[in-house]
């Protein structure tokens, strides 16, 4: 699909140096670009993914890793 977009001079800039960079077109920088942010954006999914596995696992702490760290630890007032 073909749209136009207004970026800042600065940001062309960086399209272009990119494009040369990678071997490919500036659109491609473009296209990448927003794939790579909505994939780092996607907080959703990836919370649901934790939330699945954290159902179907037990993630509660071992007895002995939790007396261990009761006394490894200081006491201390939170």
């Amino acid at each position: 699909m073909k749209t136009a977009i207004s970026v800042s001079d600065d940001v062309f800039q960086l399209s272009e140096k990119l494009a040369k960079k990678l071997k490919v077109s500036r659109s491609k920088v473009f296209a990448m670009g927003v794939k790579k942010l909505a994939e780092e954006y996607d907080d959703d999914e990836i919370i649901a993914r934790i939330n699945k596995v954290c159902e179907e696992t037990d993630t509660s702490l071992d007895p002995f890793w939790k007396e261990a760290q009761g006394r490894v630890l200081p006491k201390e007032k939170w």
